[in-house]
């Protein structure tokens, strides 16, 4: 019975984005005899994909040489380029940055006219760029996108104008850069770019979209790069970084169930490759969540192990010692932490902490700074987002100054800027301080019916702490929304909902919130009930007319 050659058989998986198969059987073909220079590229590239770096280093330096060997200098030169920036992304600055230094050398002692001279450039270019010095960086990108235009490379093309579109927005120049990033995120969603090249541009666009607080194109091209993700067998690199970017878009959206799953799913994947530095974002994502929906000590757990893995646990950390009742470490830490953050992007998530936090403290001149800048911020950027951020806190300093009729109108169009971003969690927000206002010129019953509104969408989205605020001010301390068995007003949707015979999932599509969410709001009307099934739950919700 004739046997299937695993140098074969590799290379088939390779071409299906089989990683794990291809980089197994080319492993087994290699033991059997010395592998092509061509499979050993194969073999490096479906190693890195699979998350065995140190394997794909191995097998890079050894294509390299075989290219060398039989006088292929231009395909010896990509190894070196590729090998470099992958010890590069790993931390080994030095190691990386010798073998780009003997791919430039190669490329030179070879004297050839070859697209690989822009693969060389990349780095230089992103040195400029990270050196402060946009437009010699923009300058080089568009060289490197002429060299591939020149000789048809797909995947430098896209580099190309993915550090364009970086350069510009690094000069202030957002509109443009944006039409750059899409022409790049064009070619790699039709197929065009290799998956090492098409996993740099995705990660690298979504980052550069969420620093101008375009969320919608965030979550775009987060779904696009899930599905990507998805298609590719034991995929490692860029999986991690999707699910992050996943929580944070479900976070906004008010699904802080799934947000919570995916962030830990993230810290999950993360943690197997040591020293992979989204895990620190991963981290503090899942802290975020923690403190929003009261569980403070895991909180300030996850937001410790962040700021051990690189990142910062602010403004985070600092909002979590203000709902611990410690408003002067508060007030230090994100003092501190605005002084030493540049960048527009890190200073507005500063910033709208640091105003929440002067405002505890009595310091309303402090937080009016702040919002000072805020809207010097937002007035640079066309982001519904930071629109309303900036109004958020412009409301909330008027409050706090004595202004209620001004407050009104800056809240109002703080709620309408959050409503337009279906950000479900900061609208309901806006709600509580529009109570506080109305209360104030008198008309209670619009403040009445703001907490009303907010109670609802802190009960669903499990915010404990942001529900006891609104208990306290509707005044329903110590006491159950006096509801039937002591259920709340959405266990009383869900138990008129059961008494129907709906199913979780049917539940979950008309209430728009999740079959988890569903099942813990039945596992506990169900306590409160005194009931283990739901044939009894629908026969008390009859005897209680509820139906």
């Amino acid at each position: 019975m004739a046997t299937v050659d695993p140098r074969t058989q590799g290379r088939e998986a390779y071409e299906r984005l089989a990683w794990r198969e291809a980089y197994d059987q080319l492993t087994a073909a290699d033991r059997q005899g010395t592998l092509a220079a061509e499979d050993l590229d194969r073999m490096a590239r479906a190693a890195y994909l699979t998350g065995a770096v140190d394997a794909a280093t191995g097998a890079w330096e050894r294509a390299h040489r075989a290219f060398l060997d039989r006088g292929d200098a231009a395909s010896a030169v990509r190894c070196a380029f590729w090998l470099g920036l992958t010890l590069l992304l790993g931390g080994e600055h030095a190691l990386g940055g010798g073998w780009l230094a003997r791919a430039q050398h190669t490329l030179d002692d070879a004297a050839l006219d070859c697209v690989e001279h822009g693969y060389t450039r990349v780095p230089m270019a992103l040195g400029a760029l990270q050196g402060g010095d946009a437009e010699a960086a923009r300058r080089s990108f568009v060289e490197i996108t002429e060299l591939a235009d020149r000789f048809g490379d797909s995947d430098l093309r896209a580099l190309g104008r993915l550090g364009q579109g970086q350069a510009l927005m690094a000069q202030g120049r957002p509109a443009p850069g944006v039409v750059m990033l899409d022409e790049a995120m064009v070619a790699v969603t039709t197929g065009e770019v290799s998956p090492l090249a098409a996993g740099i541009v995705y990660c690298a666009v979504i980052l550069a979209c969420r620093g101008i607080f375009d969320f919608r194109r965030v979550q775009e091209w987060t779904a696009a790069l899930s599905r990507w993700c998805d298609g590719q067998q034991d995929l490692r690199p860029y999986r991690g970084q999707c699910m992050v970017h996943r929580s944070e878009i479900m976070q906004l959206r008010g699904e802080w169930a799934d947000a919570m799953d995916e962030a830990r799913r993230a810290c999950e994947h993360l943690a197997v490759v040591p020293g992979d530095p989204v895990l620190g974002m991963a981290l503090y994502q899942r802290a975020e969540l923690l403190r929003l929906r009261g569980e403070f000590s895991r909180a300030e757990s996850c937001y410790r192990e962040a700021g051990d893995r690189g990142h910062s646990a602010q403004p985070g950390l600092a909002l979590l010692r203000l709902a611990q009742g410690r408003p002067d470490d508060a007030a230090a830490a994100i003092r501190r932490t605005l002084m030493e953050t540049e960048g527009a992007e890190e200073r507005t998530r500063v910033l709208a902490g640091y105003v929440e936090i002067e405002l505890a403290v009595g310091a309303v001149e402090e937080a009016q700074l702040a919002v000072d800048e805020l809207d010097k911020i937002a007035a640079g950027f066309d982001s519904p987002y930071l629109r309303a951020v900036a109004a958020h806190a412009h409301g909330s300093v008027l409050l706090a100054a004595g202004d209620p009729e001004a407050a009104c109108i800056a809240l109002r169009r703080a709620w309408v800027a959050w409503h337009e971003n279906e950000a479900a969690y900061e609208a309901a927000r806006v709600r509580l301080k529009l109570a506080r206002a109305y209360h104030r010129i008198g008309d209670h019953d619009t403040a009445e019916m703001e907490l009303e509104a907010a109670y609802r969408v802190f009960e669903r989205l499990g915010a404990m702490p942001a529900l006891e605020e609104t208990r306290a001010l509707l005044g329903r301390e110590g006491r159950t929304e006096g509801g039937p068995g002591g259920l709340t007003p959405r266990e009383v949707e869900v138990l008129r909902l059961v008494a129907t015979g709906a199913s979780n999932r049917k539940i979950a599509d008309r209430l728009v919130i999740s079959d988890k969410t569903v099942a813990r709001h039945v596992s506990n009307l169900f306590t409160k009930l005194g009931v283990s099934s739901r044939a009894a739950a629908t026969a008390y919700a009859y005897e209680h007319d509820l139906v």
